[in-house]
């Protein structure tokens, strides 16, 4: 599984970031999140999915 955040869409509630700090990163200035670039591991995947389903701009989208 890979998964990418649509900056066009986030809109830095860092949602994700709480259910997977591990995957994803917050920028300092806005919040706004980005993924790990690659293939999630295994352990990760329940809390991304967890993550896009908490997402109010449903920003993250898998590849």
């Amino acid at each position: 599984m890979k998964v990418r955040v649509d900056p066009d869409q986030c809109q830095g509630h860092t949602l994700c970031w709480m259910a997977a700090p591990d995957i994803f990163t917050l920028d300092d200035v806005d919040g706004h999140a980005t993924a790990i670039d690659g293939e999630i591991p295994a352990d990760q995947v329940a809390g991304v999915r967890n993550a896009m389903m908490s997402c109010p701009e449903r920003a993250i989208v898998e590849l």
